[in-house]
This record gives structure tokens, C-alpha cells and sequence, in this order.
């Protein structure tokens, strides 16, 4: 008798725990992309991107985005890799937001081609200075981790803070479906989500920070890293790249 107790109880737990992983996924899946619920706007959210125009980005250091970035299946699109110079598309480039931030979370799913790259870039400074967002911007990786050839490098796989900060564990999912990150920036602390997971976390601007872009690939770049505020980047890596559902909160 008590071991039908017993397994009743575990049946018992583990229903409860089915049934609240699929209530999650049913309030995930059925609310209409690139919107928001009376919850979100009531807590802050704003969209940036509406899923019908490209409204609210531009190419950096220019007025206008290029022709190949698109809206396609409810997504902002990077949406051919024909003409690339080596790394960017013709008609491409990287976009920004016309806005600049400082604190907040920011919500963003993204799906990559096989073997694609791209990048999240945030704290983006505009200036002539300054030829390609990566100059000033940290970025959180958007990789294929299974054949893209960063995926060998430790610091340069999807979630990463890009050559400085490996996730902590693994949560992509494969090339060609939809991954959920977030990214919060509050008072120069910063925290890398993937998939629910929190993958990566650090602060900004103290010894630690400049020690670490000291060591990457990034320590010739003036400015790299160093500022507190700016444009949010989708980067163009010549690849086929797809993002929707992109929120904020300003925090």
C-alpha cells in the first residue's frame, strides 16, 4: 500500500510540473509575434520592431537601412547573403536603433542559417570616428554553434559576451529555430539570458572590465567598452539572420 502511495505522490508531482512547463509554453506560443500583452505595458515594454516595417532602425552613421535587411515571417530579417565583400552583404550592414539606452532589459529572440554569425551590439557610440559598431559596442554572439568556425573558440559562441566571457552552459538551439535572449544593463552590470537560462554575467567600467579588454581583440580599439550609454546593433556578418519580438524596458 505504500509503495501505490508513493508512486501516486510522484505521479502527482510530476503532472504538476507537466502541466506547469505547459502552461508556460501555451502563454509563450499564443500570444501574436511582435506584440505586447496588458501585462507588459502595464510593467514598461515598449517594441522595437513592429513586425510589419523596419521603422525604428537604420544602418549606422546613416539615415536609411539597407535593402537586403527586410520583413520576412513576422521577422527583421537579413535576407540575402549574395554580394558579400567577405563578411557583409551588399544592400546590408549593420543596423542601430534610433534611440539610445542606457538601463534596461532588453527581449529578443533570433533564429541564424546553417553555420550563420551575427551579434547582439549594445552601448553603440556614433561617430565619424568610428567605421563599424563592434569599435565601441560589446556584443552578446548569435552563432550556429554546431559548424560555424567561431564555435571552436570558447568566448565566441552563441550567448557569449564575444571574446571575453564564455556562457556558462550551453542552451542554443539548433540552427534554423527560434532562441529567446534577453540582455539587462543596469548601472554597468550586465547579465546574458538564453533560452531561460542566465548564461554569462559581469560589470562594466571597473579594473576587471578594462583588464579584460586588455586581452581580447579589442584592446587597440579606442573607445571599445567605454561608453555607459548608446544604440542597440543587429549585426550583418553575411549571413542570413532573422529577429522578432524585440522589447524593452527602460529600467
Amino acid at each position: 500500500m505504500r509503495k501505490i502511495t508513493n508512486y501516486l505522490i510522484l505521479f502527482a508531482i510530476a503532472a504538476t510540473v507537466t502541466s506547469c512547463v505547459k502552461k508556460e509554453t501555451s502563454q509563450y506560443d499564443t500570444q501574436a509575434p511582435n506584440t505586447l500583452s496588458e501585462a507588459e505595458k502595464a510593467a514598461g515594454w515598449k517594441l522595437l520592431f513592429d513586425g510589419k516595417t523596419t521603422n525604428g532602425w537604420r544602418n549606422f552613421r546613416k539615415e536609411t537601412i539597407g535593402s537586403a535587411w527586410k520583413v520576412e515571417d513576422n521577422a527583421l530579417a537579413l535576407t540575402k547573403a549574395e554580394g558579400n565583400d567577405g563578411w557583409q552583404v551588399k544592400d546590408g550592414g549593420d543596423i542601430i536603433t534610433d534611440k539610445n539606452y542606457q538601463n534596461y532589459e532588453l527581449s529578443i529572440e533570433w533564429k541564424i542559417q546553417d553555420c550563420g554569425n551575427s551579434g547582439i551590439i549594445f552601448n553603440v557610440f556614433e561617430d565619424e570616428n568610428f567605421d563599424y559598431v563592434w569599435q565601441t559596442g560589446p556584443e552578446m554572439q548569435v552563432l550556429d554553434n554546431v559548424c560555424h568556425p567561431d564555435s571552436r573558440i570558447e568566448t565566441h559562441q552563441a550567448g557569449d559576451l564575444y571574446d571575453m566571457i564564455a556562457c556558462n552552459q550551453v542552451t542554443v538551439k539548433p540552427a534554423g529555430e527560434w532562441n529567446q535572449a534577453r540582455l539587462i544593463i543596469k548601472n554597468g552590470k550586465a547579465e546574458h539570458w538564453l533560452n531561460g537560462r542566465k548564461v554569462v554575467e559581469y560589470e562594466m567600467f571597473t579594473e576587471e572590465w578594462e583588464a579584460m579588454i586588455a586581452k581580447s581583440k579589442f584592446k587597440d580599439m579606442k573607445g571599445f567598452g567605454t561608453y555607459k550609454k548608446g544604440h542597440i546593433a543587429l549585426q550583418d556578418h553575411g549571413d542570413l539572420v532573422w529577429y522578432r519580438n524585440i522589447k524593452i524596458k527602460e529600467l
